[in-house]
């Protein structure tokens, strides 16, 4: 039985993962996973700074690697919406897929410092529960650590130069 692809992203915050992975879903009728919403489910109210993000979603990582490559086995396609903003995250990626022998898709939406910052502005506005953490100083913190995909990594990656 053919395994399913797993699509990943890498963009900065704020430059349109989660709107992406929510279309791409959709539109292969595959099972979408948000870290977002774990983290918020597992451990409500527990994230806001980047130190406790890296703790509780380094906490979810084992589980979630074991129910990825199991939906993927069964030969159905899983978006995540889980950064691959650096090398470290994308190897976690890389072990899902390779363990098991599965396709992949890398999915880099490359967009400029002041449109991320644009939408983490209006996101703030649309979800304010999100303010906390939503902010022109997390998203400094978090864009030092960016690391864009280079072809060295051999992913299959698409990149997204619009928010389209």
């Amino acid at each position: 039985m053919a395994k399913g692809v797993l699509t990943f992203f890498c963009g900065k915050m704020g430059a349109g993962k989660t709107t992406k992975a929510h279309e791409i879903a959709q539109k292969r009728n595959a099972v979408l996973i948000s870290e977002d919403e774990w983290l918020e489910s597992i451990y409500p109210n527990s994230i806001e700074s980047l130190d406790d993000y890296i703790k509780y979603s380094g906490l979810l990582k084992s589980q979630m690697k074991k129910l990825v490559q199991s939906i993927l086995a069964t030969g159905v396609d899983v978006v995540m919406d889980f950064p691959a903003n650096t090398i470290s995250q994308r190897e976690w990626f890389r072990s899902i897929v390779s363990e098991i022998q599965a396709e992949h898709e890398l999915i880099y939406i490359d967009l400029p410092n002041e449109t991320c910052l644009e939408q983490i502005a209006k996101r703030r506005t649309e979800q304010p529960q999100r303010a906390v953490t939503d902010t022109e100083e997390m998203f400094e913190s978090v864009t030092k650590y960016f690391v864009a995909p280079t072809s060295d990594e051999g992913f299959n990656t698409t990149v997204v130069v619009a928010n389209t």
